[in-house]
């Protein structure tokens, strides 16, 4: 049905200065049909409906957009926890061959470290140690290198090596010694460190001439140096190292002869929780190792504590750990714990090369490391307890317990009274 609507004009007479005349006037008709009354031309769409084609391609698009969307996130997803995951299970299953392509920008040239050492010359030969040797070296540009050549027939070589290359490259502090690149190239495996002009302390604190030139103010400062390094490495760094190898040979000393821990081949690395661990391959110097170590294979931060107690008492009384006393072989921690309940007796406690320096300071050393030498773990302060014992005055210091004879009595044949 339609309404339709036309116009047109009408005719009406009217009457205009008495004559008669005809006007037309607008007009318009509707009439309501329910048949068509008009014809649409053939081939003609008068009101076309929606495309569907147009509608149908917006309507892909979309949800390929969103199929993609949600491919791209999942693929992002997988693969960032498969890396997390890798990660995880690479330092579980200490796969360290894929850790070290991590520090290749430290890798050196064989020929380069050739050429500083004089192919690796015995004149340069700075010392030994138990997994090989170190040389002194002087790189093209004249900076002193310190090269430690592992030994070829080490069965342990390569796992120090290692250690070495992936715990010393990620820690940086002033009182541990400088990694500064390694090689690992035609069979040699070479760590090379910066260079410490004095050697090691083990050089100078037992050796009857060089020990003069460290004065109280020096040892103090190598003993200040060694805590703080040791509590970076179990507190400070974003990683926990138990370095477990803590003597005197491994406190290298610079220019300023200040004290820098090396040697981290038998270090082990903790979890951020972990406290204790245990090995039946017991490493390291018999005479620094604690009790539960060395006869239940029980290690932790406790043990590097113990260390550092014997350290101490070294430094202070310029004796090592087991020294001849009057044709007597003595034990420095019976020795010390004797003379400190019988007053203390400062005269048979410290280095007779001492003539100066603060006798409180001297006494407070000693009574820090008889309580790092604790035979009970749990009876030993932490480093940051050992650091403020030693920086302030203010702190009161425990009462240290009696002491236990180790096994280096029994090892070395030599029978000690046991103190309680």
């Amino acid at each position: 049905m339609c309404w339709i609507v036309w116009g047109h004009l009408v005719k009406v007479p009217c009457k205009s200065k008495g004559k008669e005349e005809e006007s037309f006037y607008p007009s318009c008709n509707f009439r309501y049909e329910i048949n068509q009354f008009y014809e649409i031309p053939i081939g003609e769409d008068p009101s076309p409906p929606p495309s569907k084609g147009k509608n149908n391609t917006v309507i892909i698009v979309i949800i390929l957009s969103v199929v993609i969307s949600v491919m791209v996130i999942l693929i992002i997803s997988f693969y960032t926890f498969s890396g997390k995951r890798k990660s995880r299970e690479k330092v579980k299953s200490g796969s360290v061959d894929d850790e070290i392509t991590r520090v290749e920008s430290l890798q050196y040239n064989l020929e380069i470290i050739h050429l500083a050492t004089d192919n690796i010359s015995e004149v340069n030969k700075l010392g030994q140690g138990g997994f090989g040797s170190v040389y002194k070296g002087t790189l093209p540009n004249g900076q002193y290198i310190a090269v430690k050549r592992l030994s070829r027939d080490s069965t342990q070589g390569e796992q120090e090596f290692k250690n070495e290359v992936l715990l010393v490259a990620k820690l940086q502090h002033k009182n541990l010694v400088r990694l500064l690149g390694f090689c690992f190239e035609q069979e040699e495996r070479l760590l090379i460190y910066e260079f410490m002009p004095h050697s090691s302390l083990n050089n100078f604190i037992f050796d009857q001439t060089k020990r003069s030139q460290l004065d109280w103010e020096r040892r103090y400062k190598i003993i200040e140096g060694i805590s703080r390094g040791l509590l970076y490495l179990h507190e400070d760094s974003r990683l926990r190292i138990i370095h477990r190898d803590l003597k005197p040979s491994n406190i290298l000393l610079d220019a300023e002869m200040n004290a820098k821990i090396s040697d981290f081949g038998m270090a082990r690395l903790f979890a951020g929780d972990q406290t204790q661990e245990s090995t039946s391959r017991v490493v390291g110097t018999f005479g620094y190792m604690p009790p539960e170590y060395v006869m239940r294979g029980h290690f932790s931060v406790k043990s590097d504590i113990f260390s550092f107690g014997v350290l101490v008492l070294e430094i202070v009384s310029g004796r090592k750990r087991t020294f001849i006393n009057e044709e007597e072989v003595e034990d420095l921690l019976t020795y010390t714990w004797e003379n400190w309940n019988s007053g203390p007796n400062l005269d048979k406690l410290i280095d007779p090369t001492l003539r100066a320096g603060s006798r409180n300071e001297m006494l407070r050393c000693i009574h820090v490391g008889l309580l790092c030498v604790q035979e009970n773990a749990p009876d030993r302060p932490n480093l940051a307890s050992v650091v403020i014992m030693l920086s302030s005055y203010s702190v009161t210091l425990p009462v240290p317990q009696g002491l236990q004879q180790l096994l280096l009595a029994d090892i070395m044949g030599i029978s000690f009274p046991r103190i309680v």
